[in-house]
């Protein structure tokens, strides 16, 4: 019986990941198609910064993982290194989502 409840939570929380991921791009795209009929926003340069922003953020998370190894060599309970990992994962990713956000307003966009 409990690996039918596991099955379908990850079913769920899968599904769930699709409806926001669709949701997202679907209004992104809405939003951009109206602010280029608009004119305020040139295509060609924000291809470009979509490939700033993707590679802080995963250089971030990649950094994040290379820091949080440090919190599996040491003597700590499993949930503890459990949060420690994520949660420094976390926080270099979101330190990657501010250098993005910083490159962007200082080349423009």
């Amino acid at each position: 019986m409990e690996n039918y409840q596991d099955a379908l939570g990850a079913i769920v929380l899968m599904a769930g990941v699709v409806v926001v991921v669709y949701i997202i791009a679907k209004y992104t795209y809405l939003i951009k198609k109206a602010m280029i009929e608009k004119g305020l926003v040139s295509q060609t340069n924000s291809r470009k910064m979509q490939y700033i922003d993707l590679g802080c953020i995963i250089g971030g998370l990649g950094i994040g993982l290379m820091v949080s190894t440090i919190y599996t060599s040491m003597e700590l309970s499993e949930d503890t290194t459990d949060l420690f990992v994520w949660g420094t994962i976390l926080l270099f990713g979101a330190i990657g989502l501010l250098a993005a956000h910083f490159l962007r307003r200082k080349f423009g966009s």
